[in-house]
């Protein structure tokens, strides 16, 4: 059986949608340092590991999603564990509440501050390259946010779904993937994303609106020694 494309979704974003942002080197890639945290293999052979070695840097720490290569004494594993991928195939009622905010780069140090807030790590200073996001503001506060990070061929990658600790149980996360899931979806794309299995909380509310779990897939943080 052929392997489906979200099984190795970071390679397939960044040899598609994202090839504009890879730094390709044979049968390996990555995001730049300063967009996402994020590197990819073709499959899982020898050669794709050494591939990978040559574009990080000592010292630098990168996820894969998916597909791992064996990795020599060069590497030190420093996280390995399974996600769930779940995929929405149906349109959401929207979800009343607050205005919806296209974010742009004016509102860049607002959305640094609230992901290392709620979700440290991940989000870098030029993440929001890769899609469109989505914010709700209350006066000056940037209260939540959404938006797209993978994009492959066929799906858009639902992610970076934050609220602020002053302003959770308000609606505001349903609403904002709502709108990203039915705006994808009105593309004749499908919208998916990945959560840990220990979230029950963020589980239970993408279940809530739609979305169903395709897979488990492999999540692995990986040091360059």
């Amino acid at each position: 059986m052929s392997a489906h494309r979200l099984d190795n979704p970071l390679w397939q974003s960044l040899t598609s949608r994202h090839a504009r942002l890879a730094i390709v080197n044979g049968q390996a890639a990555r995001y730049p340092a300063d967009v996402a945290p994020f590197a990819a293999v073709a499959n899982a052979g020898a050669d794709a590991g050494r591939c990978l070695g040559d574009i990080v840097e000592p010292g630098e720490s990168v996820f894969l999603v998916g597909v791992a290569p064996p990795l020599d004494s060069g590497w030190q594993v420093q996280l390995q564990s399974s996600i769930a991928q779940m995929v929405c195939h149906d349109r959401i009622e929207p979800k009343p509440g607050p205005q919806l905010r296209v974010l742009t780069d004016a509102d860049r140090n607002d959305m640094l501050d609230l992901t290392a807030r709620v979700f440290p790590g991940y989000f870098r200073l030029r993440t929001n390259e890769m899609g469109r996001y989505f914010g709700i503001y209350a006066g000056t506060t940037l209260a939540a946010m959404a938006g797209e990070r993978m994009c492959l061929d066929g799906h858009v990658e639902i992610s970076a779904v934050c609220t602020h600790p002053d302003f959770t149980s308000r609606g505001f996360a349903a609403r904002l993937v709502a709108e990203l899931c039915n705006d994808i979806l009105s593309q004749r794309l499908t919208p998916f994303l990945h959560v840990s299995r220990e979230n029950a909380r963020a589980r239970a509310l993408y279940a809530k609106l739609g979305f169903v779990d395709r897979a488990s897939v492999g999540l692995w943080s990986v040091r360059r020694e």
